[in-house]
């Protein structure tokens, strides 16, 4: 039952919190791979991401989801991310905060598995043009505080408008 309640409840922010975006319009503007490692489990992580808007000036909404793969353990974890950008251009290197909370599933090598609703604070700098074909590179970091692996480091690509 928790796991569906969590399923349910990332679903749910998901699709509805891009509805108060007022930059941009709403719907999906950018997606992109993103790749990475996770320390505690010592992990690479793969994953995708997208580009739903900014719900104010420079408060962008990136939604993601991340499997990673070592130590014995595979982690999948879909994660619903808010960032406030420190500038709105992104033809300059911009820096930003942010934090995030989602499910994180653990399936435990030859073990047991498990669901854990994660929380985490990140930083991160991003360059690139924000509204063109060609999109942005990014580079962030992310701690976790609440059932969450302890430390990722990630590079990705958004591209879209």
């Amino acid at each position: 039952m928790k796991k569906i309640f969590i399923a349910l409840l990332t679903i749910s922010l998901l699709t509805s919190l891009p509805a108060f975006a007022n930059r941009r319009p709403v719907g999906i503007h950018g997606f992109g791979p993103r790749v990475g490692f996770t320390i505690n489990p010592d992990q690479v992580h793969v994953g995708v991401h997208l580009d739903l808007g900014d719900l104010t000036n420079n408060l962008m909404i990136l939604p993601n989801v991340e499997v990673g793969f070592g130590d014995d353990v595979t982690t999948v974890a879909p994660t619903f991310e808010l960032d406030y950008r420190f500038r709105s251009d992104w033809g300059a290197w911009t820096p930003y905060l942010g934090g995030g909370v989602g499910p994180v599933f653990y399936s435990v090598k030859h073990g047991d598995s498990s669901t854990e609703l994660g929380a985490y604070m990140q930083f991160g700098i991003g360059k690139g043009s924000y509204r063109s074909e060609s999109g942005h590179f990014f580079l962030e970091g992310k701690l976790g505080v609440a059932d969450a692996p302890d430390f990722k480091v990630t590079v990705g690509w958004i591209f879209g408008d």
